[in-house]
């Protein structure tokens, strides 16, 4: 993105062994044929930054691209939209060979796209259903399809092969938001999901964050490291706690951002910022039109970057400590 002078958020995280072990059943694959165990995501503001940025790539990458899923031009049926590109890491330095052909999948996505594909997230931690894996309220699971198809429109792109015209999509949104009171519910999440903010210790900069979904009290806790050792450590411990309990109460997941003032945009649904989505759902259902987010061409120019914003959202967990090795949390 630096290189092509282009503005966006990136994230990378683990998937959770919950998650490994259900799409092992649900698709019947072995472990080998998984291939987003890692993920790494990047966020564009418009649809033009996310084909400038897949082109950038092709150019200049060391990685073989071994597949590429384009949910863009081709959404998937419940509405899912965002550029795949599965790398098999490639290497010509003898040590890191024992890497060759290990997959990661890196997911490119505009701003519109990213909000609704969290906030599908975030709306199935809040009623506890895998909305996500299309399990729960169906009404619910329909609306997300519906607004996809608006977001779409907006932004130029190909709608779901199961749209509806317009007229009688927006009907059914009206309809579906009424019946589930929808826009009040995300108040209901944006208000609910809270915790203690806490502010970072003077120069520690952590680079990955463990967070934990209270589903019972509707709150996140985050625990941020500056080591990704020490991270990956009390990441598989509170897999482990969380699986001998067998009540599975809470979400845990392993985060990598950029910088840190970027964590709450890249994961908006652990922190219950559906704001976005429900601003662009008020605005269909009132004057019938999504809006594509743009940036003008003034705003794309390389700026300089503030080393960190205004963090006192980071909810959960206490920054006390310094750097060199420490978790940063109170104790």
């Amino acid at each position: 993105m630096k290189d092509a002078g282009l503005h966006g958020l990136t994230g990378a995280r683990l998937k959770r062994m919950p998650a490994i072990r259900g799409k092992l059943l649900r698709k019947k694959l072995t472990l080998s044929q998984i291939q987003d165990l890692g993920g790494c995501r990047a966020i564009m503001p418009d649809i033009r930054s996310v084909h400038e940025l897949t082109a950038a790539l092709r150019s200049n990458l060391r990685h073989d691209i071994w597949r590429e899923d384009n949910y863009i031009l081709e959404p998937k049926i419940d509405g899912y939209r965002s550029h795949h590109l599965i790398l098999s890491f490639n290497s010509k330095n003898s040590i890191e060979q024992k890497f060759k052909g290990r997959r990661i999948e890196l997911q490119i996505r505009t701003k519109l796209q990213h909000a609704w594909a969290t906030t599908v997230e975030a709306v199935g931690l809040f009623r506890g259903e895998g909305l996500k894996n299309h399990e729960g309220s169906r009404e619910w699971l329909r609306l997300f399809a519906l607004i996809s198809s608006e977001f779409a429109e907006a932004e130029g792109c190909p709608l779901p092969a199961s749209s509806l015209d317009k007229q009688e999509r927006l009907a059914e949104i009206r309809h579906l938001e009424a019946e589930l009171r929808a826009i009040e519910l995300l108040d209901h999440i944006r208000i609910g999901m809270h915790g203690t903010d806490n502010a970072l210790a003077p120069g520690f900069r952590p680079t990955h964050f463990l967070l934990r979904f209270d589903h019972i009290n509707q709150k996140v806790a985050v625990d941020p490291y500056d080591i990704p050792r020490k991270a990956a450590t009390s990441y598989d411990s509170a897999e482990v706690l969380e699986n001998r309990n067998g009540r599975n109460n809470q979400t845990v997941v392993l985060v990598e951002v950029d910088k840190v003032e970027n964590l709450k945009a890249a994961y908006p649904n652990y922190f219950g910022d559906v704001e976005e989505f429900r601003r662009q759902l008020i605005q269909i259902t009132r004057n019938g039109e999504a809006t594509e987010y743009a940036i003008s061409s003034r705003k794309r120019t390389k700026t300089p970057l503030k080393p960190f914003g205004d963090l006192s959202w980071l909810r959960g967990s206490g920054f006390g400590r310094t750097p060199g090795g420490s978790s940063g949390r109170k104790r």
